[in-house]
């Protein structure tokens, strides 16, 4: 016996559904899927929380001097005449950022070769490409997710039967995050 459903499907588009479906549910929180499905994409959830609670305090603060272009009210990079050509006018900026340990970023790799990059379009700007921003699920996993299941072993998912599908008559269910 297989150790996982085949969902009538090739490796390749098998790995695909279920790449998007995980995508899908850490991003809103749940979805209505088939029971079939629902089971093999609680193996993969069920993983990437337990990883992301494990790792999620694994960083340390560091502070580094960057520099940053001087801008104008417009927006337009400030310019200085020197020796007779134009230089961009650049400031230094102390800037907090979070180092992964070794370990954690490791496990936002392992993360990111399941999940795929989600791209939210804010209501008033539908249609437009301009006000588009990706949103990282791993970083989403460590900061937002992780730390509501610290104390949890395990069970991060619920699968409730909803009835049978209209067409088909397949079991539709709604996975949630707990």
């Amino acid at each position: 016996m297989a150790g996982y459903r085949k969902l009538s499907r090739t490796s390749s588009q098998r790995k695909a559904l279920i790449r998007a479906q995980v995508t899908s549910l850490l991003h809103n929180g749940k979805m209505v899927t088939t029971e079939a499905k629902a089971k093999e994409i609680r193996k993969v959830v069920e993983k990437l929380i337990a990883m992301a609670v494990r790792e999620k305090d694994n960083f340390e603060t560091v502070t580094v001097t960057a520099k940053v272009a001087r801008k104008d009210k417009d927006g337009k990079r400030v310019k200085e005449v020197v020796d007779g050509k134009k230089v961009t006018v650049y400031d230094e900026v102390q800037k907090e950022i979070k180092k992964d340990a070794p370990s954690r970023l490791h496990a936002r790799r392992e993360m990111k070769k399941i999940l795929y990059t989600v791209k939210e379009v804010p209501q008033e700007a539908a249609g437009k490409k301009k006000n588009t921003k990706e949103v990282d699920i791993a970083e989403k996993l460590f900061t937002d997710i992780a730390p509501k299941y610290a104390d949890r072993n395990g069970g991060y998912t619920r699968i409730v039967k909803i009835g049978q599908r209209r067409g088909d008559g397949a079991m539709e269910v709604l996975i949630e995050l707990v």
